[in-house]
């Protein structure tokens, strides 16, 4: 098995299926890439179990073959190489030569036999998106999700698609995001739970990208194809909670301001909150919010005023500092809303423009419990 290649072609190849790799695998086989060598072209695959993604790469070869090579050793020996070509030469003694214009390389190789097998998917469905629409779907949703091992169905993305529009849903139990496209539709309605690891690797990978994705998906797994890259994932086992039930539908009471204004602020307020609670109190009226905080054991304390364009009832409702900063930095609307109906109730975020034809988000956080 022999076969050249651009060393910088390589590399960033290589660095989008290594975001796969554990730190540390049960399998030592799994700290490889896979290589499969047919004529000019060269399919590389990564894999953690749940995961495989695969790029088909075009190589100098006229010959075939499998191997799988370590994937750190590898990917440091490209970092540090100049652009040039380079010549893999697999062994009969079970080692693959490098060669480049600076001098040689030897590193073992592992049997093929040994790496997980891709996934056969049957019975599948499938739709076609734009992949800066899928990454900005990913984006806008992920941070939202939960860590808890125990709620394992809120630790991922919920897809669910219809054949109006695309929605994608996620939550933690005290902040929601529910993203929406109109101008993409499924062939059938649909629905299923992504993990966040593979969701991880491909907002990075589709940022900014056009060309279109094709999503094929099953009772049990997805896939996701784009240009010379394929990713197969195992889904999520379960029912995601009925999170329609949790959105306020009456909120009269709705505060319109500048979102990098209210942003700041609240990052500002929020140094002089509680370090366990991150409480900060909103209190609205008129036309003036005053958020503030107060840390009690320190004796620390901090208060701003802003002008604001508000409607209803005057109000004083408690949040978690972080849970508004994680939102209001996931959003690139100039101007957000802020809709509520009692300092027990959700609030609802929503941005007030900056979006696409057809697209919409709606966040909600959970109030806390102000003191006297």
């Amino acid at each position: 098995m022999k076969f050249i290649v651009s060393s910088s072609y390589l590399l960033k190849q290589l660095q989008v299926l290594g975001g796969i790799i554990n730190a540390s695998n049960t399998l030592p086989i799994l700290d490889n890439f896979l290589f499969n060598l047919e004529n000019n072209t060269l399919t590389v695959s990564a894999s953690d179990l749940e995961t495989t993604i695969s790029s088909q790469l075009e190589v100098d070869s006229s010959q075939n073959g499998t191997l799988c090579m370590n994937a750190k050793l590898l990917l440091e020996t490209l970092k540090t190489l100049p652009e040039q070509p380079l010549t893999f030469t697999a062994t009969d003694n079970h080692t693959v030569e490098i060669s480049s214009s600076q001098g040689k390389y030897t590193l073992a190789y592992a049997d093929a036999d040994d790496f997980p097998k891709v996934i056969e998917m049957e019975d599948t469905n499938s739709l076609t998106v734009q992949g800066d629409i899928l990454a900005s779907a990913i984006s806008k949703t992920i941070f939202a999700s939960g860590n808890d091992d125990l709620r394992p169905v809120m630790s991922g993305v919920f897809f669910q698609f219809s054949t109006e529009k695309l929605i994608f849903v996620a939550t933690d139990a005290h902040k929601l995001v529910k993203y929406e496209r109109t101008d993409v539709r499924a062939p059938e309605d649909a629905e299923f739970i992504m993990p966040k690891k593979p969701l991880n690797l491909l907002k990075n990978i589709l940022a900014g990208k056009e060309e279109m994705v094709t999503i094929e998906y099953s009772e049990s797994n997805a896939k996701f194809s784009f240009e010379n890259t394929e990713m197969v994932c195992r889904l999520i086992d379960g029912k995601y909670p009925n999170y329609e039930a949790v959105i306020p539908n009456e909120n009269p009471n709705k505060l319109l301001i500048s979102r990098t204004q209210f942003l700041n602020s609240v990052r500002r307020i929020s140094i002089f909150s509680n370090k366990s609670t991150h409480q900060i109190r909103l209190k609205i009226a008129g036309a003036e919010l005053n958020i503030s905080a107060e840390d009690h054991d320190f004796s620390n304390k901090a208060e701003e005023r802003l002008t604001c364009d508000y409607q209803g009832d005057d109000l004083q409702i408690g949040f978690n500092s972080r849970f508004l900063t994680e939102m209001l930095g996931n959003l690139d609307s100039d101007d957000i809303t802020l809709e509520m109906s009692l300092p027990n109730r959700a609030g609802i975020l929503k941005p007030a423009d900056g979006l696409d034809e057809g697209e919409a988000i709606t966040m909600l956080v959970m109030p806390v419990m102000l003191g006297s």
